[in-house]
C-alpha cells in the first residue's frame, strides 16, 4: 500500500456509506395512512340509494291516482311518465327509471293533502317553489 499524505481523507466505497434497505424505507404503517384516513369524510360519500319500491306499488299508486279528485289530471300525467320510464329502463336495462316515477308520484300524493290544506287556508302562495323543482324533473 502506498502511503497516503496528512491532507488526504479516505472515502469509502458508495456501497459501504448507504444504510442497509431496512433502514432507508419507513415501515409499511408508517408509509400509508389507516384505511379510515383515506376514506372521504360521510358527508362526502354518496348516500345509499332508496330501496326499491314492493313490486305492487305501481299498481297501488295508480289506483290511489284514479280515487283521487285530480284524477283526470294526475292519471294521465302518471301513465305519460310510466311509458316514459319503461323506454328508458329498456334502454339502459336498469330498473331505476321505473323506481324513480313511483317514487315521486308517491311522494307528490302524499304531498297532495297539505297543499289542499294550504291552498284552502286562502294564504298566499305566490312565492312558493314549484313542487316539480322540489322533487326534481320529471325523468
Amino acid at each position: 500500500m502506498s502511503a497516503q499524505p496528512a491532507d488526504h481523507v479516505t472515502v469509502p466505497p458508495p456501497a459501504a456509506r448507504r444504510p442497509p434497505p431496512a433502514a432507508r424505507r419507513p415501515p409499511p404503517a408508517a408509509r400509508r395512512p389507516p384505511p379510515a384516513a383515506r376514506r372521504p369524510p360521510p358527508a362526502a360519500r354518496r348516500p345509499p340509494p332508496a330501496p326499491a319500491p314492493a313490486p305492487g306499488a305501481p299498481a297501488e299508486l295508480r289506483a290511489l291516482l284514479r280515487a283521487d279528485r285530480r284524477a283526470d289530471t294526475w292519471v294521465p300525467a302518471f301513465e305519460r311518465d310510466w311509458t316514459k320510464a319503461l323506454e328508458d329502463a329498456r334502454h339502459a336495462f336498469s330498473l331505476t327509471p321505473l323506481h324513480e316515477v313511483v317514487r315521486t308520484w308517491q311522494l307528490r300524493v302524499g304531498a297532495a293533502p297539505a297543499v289542499d290544506a294550504f291552498m284552502d287556508s286562502g294564504q298566499d302562495e305566490s312565492d312558493f317553489v314549484d313542487l316539480d323543482d322540489v322533487l326534481g324533473g320529471r325523468p
